[in-house]
């Protein structure tokens, strides 16, 4: 979907408190720029924050860093936050925001940032052979979220081809699924705070398929610095 410009957007993100302008500039020291230290979470393509807004909300022990391609998507991310928190009367310190290319992320994350879980929800699926390699879960991007990775990736999405190439491209970056189902809303143990774009395809009817994976550590560690030095090279 086209985003029309809007001119004000990046004006009132500067000016935002918890809008990181420059994030290359925090690579390897993330977790100091939280007010407290605690684990850091981070959504990669946070949209209009529907999620962000209710997941950082309620587990106020983490911290959470939320990224997004747009001006205009994350300036709406950024005022549903400061709803979310002022309808709790609670103060806004544990949710970082910021303007990047996912594909690139290693230029704002290195080793030294520790993240404790990934949330990749309803991510662009990319259906063009030649556009795959777009996808927030293609090999080369999940090698690049392994280095920094503690914990455990949450992928959701309504996309039947993107969700079964998707267990592909998990296995071929040295992941292992712990969790799957090809119907999220009829399994009530793994659901989790919805999105925007998960109500909307709830209301027609689509079904949402749901996945957890975490690093395998039984894979050959050769292997994995391979497809590192090549996702690096293809960049």
């Amino acid at each position: 979907m086209r985003i029309r410009c809007k001119p004000w957007a990046k004006p009132e993100l500067e000016n935002c408190p918890f809008y990181i302008s420059n994030p290359k500039s925090c690579r390897g020291q993330w977790s100091t720029q939280f007010i407290t230290k605690q684990p850091i979470r981070l959504e990669l393509g946070c949209g209009k924050g529907g999620f962000i807004a209710q997941e950082a909300l309620a587990n106020p022990n983490y911290n959470y860093i939320a990224i997004d391609i747009k001006n205009e998507m994350l300036v709406l991310a950024k005022r549903k936050l400061e709803i979310s928190y002022a309808k709790q009367n609670l103060p806004l310190q544990n949710v970082l925001l910021f303007i990047d290319n996912i594909m690139y992320l290693r230029e704002c994350f290195c080793e030294n940032d520790r993240i404790d879980r990934i949330y990749i929800n309803f991510c662009n699926p990319w259906p063009r052979s030649k556009h795959k390699k777009r996808r927030l879960t293609h090999p080369r991007q999940l090698v690049q979220y392994r280095q920094i990775l503690d914990g455990q990736i949450w992928f959701k999405t309504d996309d039947d081809m993107l969700f079964d190439e998707s267990i592909s491209y998990f296995e071929q970056a040295g992941f292992r699924i712990v969790s799957i189902t090809r119907d999220l809303h009829n399994e009530p143990n793994l659901q989790y705070f919805e999105t925007e774009h998960e109500q909307m395809f709830d209301q027609m009817g689509k079904k949402i398929k749901f996945l957890i994976a975490e690093p395998d550590p039984t894979f050959p560690e050769e292997k994995l610095q391979d497809l590192f030095q090549y996702s690096e090279r293809k960049q």
